[in-house]
């Protein structure tokens, strides 16, 4: 079997960083400690996510960051309603800015439409600021 992705807004969020941080809150983790992100709909495309599928994550029109789905769980939130815990690995891993329109919830993403990784930061590294980083992507320079 093929994986596939998700892609989702990072809502609230301007900047990688404030992703990492949000997911260091314990309201953003499970009972087990794992990051994950709760949504109302339950992806039927279930088994190819988890066959080596990521949530590829926009911030601000650019997607910039990705996490690898380690599982889906089930949540009854307080109002007794079941929905879906996509519960990630805590490495969030850079991939290179891709323009991306804004949509609603979470959308599939072909692996040959997923940005790639970039490499790791050496020390000493400066990082893009994310509108430069957007806007060489837009143009096609990265």
């Amino acid at each position: 079997m093929t994986h596939i992705h998700l892609i989702k807004l990072c809502v609230g969020a301007e900047q990688v960083e404030d992703l990492a941080q949000w997911q260091q809150n314990p309201r953003a983790k499970g009972p087990d400690g794992l990051p994950r992100h709760v949504t109302r709909m339950w992806p039927k495309r279930a088994g190819e996510l988890l066959e080596g599928g990521s949530l590829y994550w926009v911030f601000k029109g650019a997607v910039l960051a990705r996490q690898r789905i380690l599982r889906l769980d089930e949540v009854q939130g307080a109002d007794g309603i079941l929905r879906c815990g996509i519960v990630l690995d805590p490495e969030i891993h850079r991939t290179a800015a891709a323009p991306k329109r804004p949509f609603q919830g979470w959308r599939y993403l072909k692996p040959s439409d997923a940005p790639p990784d970039l490499p790791r930061a050496r020390k000493g590294d400066d990082a893009l600021p994310p509108e430069l980083d957007a806007a060489l992507a837009e143009l096609g320079l990265q």
